[in-house]
């Protein structure tokens, strides 16, 4: 399901949507339980989101694919849309205190989790509490917490957080797929001891949220039974299947076949070949992430610890800029997108126009090999007779390891190009394709050099600028962390803190833009392209799939797996067929915000349709 969160990343963690996971012929298709196309319409059939699934343990997981099974089956305080609105979900209204330092939700009475026991606010203070006491709970959204200083629960009903900066961005702490899910505090309770190493994989799962996981088998599909009294309206299906597929080629055969209802993670070819084929439709969404490369500057722990096996010249900035400088961007664009991207430079991707940012002038790293070479001249990195530089400092030479997934067909397009182009400014790239898993495994210990990488972002970008603060490095031991490039920088670390307390929307964006100027300079994240989001849907199966208008380009905007979720039905169904997710159940007193300049408002939630994220 497509999902427009820190969807994490595409590469490592969450973010793209590539279809690209562990399976894929149509044995594996047929091995789906309940998958068939003769279903009766009772069954909504998609592909496994992003590079699939890393763990059932939503303290620890961050690809796309666990994220967005969290987004179905565990419940998060509210839901934020695109265009920042933040509505209710377990929370059904929420005030501020007069010096913004205490928030107060009230909790949906009357809710249970799959087991029947009651959802109180205690699930939800138990939750925020252990990721902000507990190291390895804090692996995938301890930055999310950072500016917590406590959280109680009063009654059944009532959450209080308080903070210790005025926290403009409360709304997006806990929403679906890009925020911390919450979780059923008695079934979790006894796996703290051993958190790091529990798979969540008893099914039925304990949850609650549109969707029951009633059967995962890693690398092959998860199950899902639809909860006809979710608050927010129940799907129009009685069942779900993701299945994974071995590449996206695999996905779109049994889009065409008729086994699956929708694909997303489209490359330029595959899209190109779907559109205007009868039966399906092909779209484009805004670019909600950014490809690129990361570089080990120096990977550390947060008490300044070095780690791992990075390059020791990687720490230079001057040869991370020539980096930088080698790299043309429009040919990637043009050679490996088709033009269905942007070039990238800014770290927020253009589906948040209000926080984009680009460098100019003097300060802009543009495609200058002539200009990359000079400074690597200057700054003593000799070219020896085999024509790579050498570093001063280790006497080594500047042969970087350049990590990229195995199973993405555009990295090793771009890896490709990079290393023809590194090569003509000294530097040796030893491109070594790896899984997703061994990449990421290599990337927490520091055991590389440069690695290909993707994220994507939700409405808001608070988790996504987290990963860059010396918070989100590995703690004392090595553990925890959510770190992608080991980047630390005090500076960054201020203005993070205060866009955080900035409710003055203009402001807000102009810290954001200052964070992305430090980011930009550093290069240890290098973008390359934004690319728009490619996926397709059958037509006569399924409708609803699709919100939103599409721009004068003709992309839409990005699609919320939770809509997706509710909105999405058997085509020619009618409204009332499985549930009916306009309907919001016991809300008519819910509260909706708008994060807008000036302050926070406060209006009632409609009870229809257009009125759901």
């Amino acid at each position: 399901m497509t999902t427009t969160t820190p969807l994490r990343r595409t590469g490592r963690k969450a973010v793209a949507l590539a279809t690209s996971l562990l399976l894929g012929t149509a044995a594996a298709i047929a091995a789906a339980p309940g998958a068939s196309a003769d279903d009766g319409g009772g069954t909504l059939r998609m592909p496994i989101a992003g590079i699939g699934i890393d763990s059932m343990n939503p303290f620890l997981a961050y690809f796309a694919g666990s994220l967005d099974v969290f987004a179905g089956i565990y419940p998060a305080l509210n839901t934020v849309e695109q265009d920042g609105t933040a509505k209710p979900y377990l929370a059904d209204s929420w005030t501020t205190s007069e010096d913004k330092l205490t928030w107060t939700f009230k909790i949906h009475k009357g809710l249970k989790w799959s087991d029947g026991k009651p959802i109180t606010a205690e699930d939800a203070a138990w939750t925020f509490n252990l990721i902000m006491t507990n190291s390895t709970a804090a692996t995938a959204n301890g930055s999310l917490v950072a500016n917590f200083a406590s959280v109680t629960a009063p009654d059944d009903t009532t959450l209080v957080v308080r903070t210790k900066q005025p926290q403009a961005t409360m709304l997006a702490v806990s929403v679906p797929a890009s925020g911390i899910p919450i979780v059923p505090k008695h079934i979790w309770e006894s796996h703290v001891t051993d958190l790091k190493n529990y798979k969540n994989d008893s099914f039925p799962v304990v949850g609650y949220g549109p969707w029951t996981l009633t059967d995962y088998k890693p690398e092959q599909y998860a199950k899902y039974d639809a909860n006809k009294d979710f608050v927010l309206g129940a799907p129009k299906y009685d069942h779900m299947i993701q299945q994974a597929f071995k590449n996206t080629d695999a996905a779109v055969a049994a889009l065409r076949s008729g086994q699956l209802d929708y694909v997303s993670g489209l490359n330029p070819v595959q899209y190109k070949a779907l559109k205007g084929q009868a039966g399906i439709k092909a779209y484009e969404t805004v670019g909600n992430r950014w490809s690129g490369i990361e570089v080990n500057g120096g990977a550390r722990t947060r008490d300044g610890k070095q780690i791992g096996t990075g390059h020791p010249a990687l720490g230079d900035v001057k040869v991370r800029e020539a980096l930088a400088r080698a790299i043309d961007r429009a040919t990637i664009v043009k050679k490996v997108r088709d033009n269905l991207a942007k070039v990238g430079a800014s770290y927020l991707p253009p589906s948040l126009p209000q926080y984009a940012w680009e460098p100019s002038g003097s300060d802009k790293f543009d495609y200058d090999p002539a200009k990359a070479n000079s400074v690597l001249d200057e700054a003593g990195y000799k070219k020896g007779s085999d024509g790579i530089r050498v570093d001063p400092k280790s006497k080594r030479k500047l042969e970087f390891r350049l990590g990229i997934h195995s199973d993405d067909d555009a990295d090793a397009k771009v890896s490709t190009y990079l290393a023809g182009w590194f090569k003509e400014i000294g530097v040796k790239a030893d491109i070594q394709a790896m899984s997703s898993s061994k990449l990421n495994a290599d990337l927490a210990k520091g055991d590389w050099d440069i690695l290909m990488d993707s994220w994507s972002t939700g409405p808001d970008p608070t988790y996504l600028l987290g990963i860059q603060t010396c918070s989100a490095l590995p703690d004392s031991k090595g553990e925890g962390g959510s770190t992608d490039s080991f980047f630390c920088d005090k500076n960054y670390d201020d203005l993070f803190l205060r866009q955080q307390s900035a409710f003055d929307e203009k402001e807000r964006a102009g810290l954001l833009q200052q964070m992305q100027a430090i980011l930009y300079k550093a290069n240890e994240n290098i973008m390359i392209y934004n690319a728009n989001g490619l996926a397709a849907y059958r037509t006569d199966r399924v409708d609803g799939i699709l919100t939103g208008k599409a721009d004068s380009t003709g992309a839409y905007p990005p699609q919320p797996s939770l809509a997706q979720y509710l909105n999405a039905a058997p085509a020619n169904a009618s409204s009332s067929s499985g549930g009916n997710s306009g309907t919001v159940i016991g809300a008519s007193a819910a509260a909706v915000v708008v994060l807008a300049a000036g302050g926070v408002f406060l209006m009632r939630r409609r009870s229809s349709s257009d009125d759901r994220e």
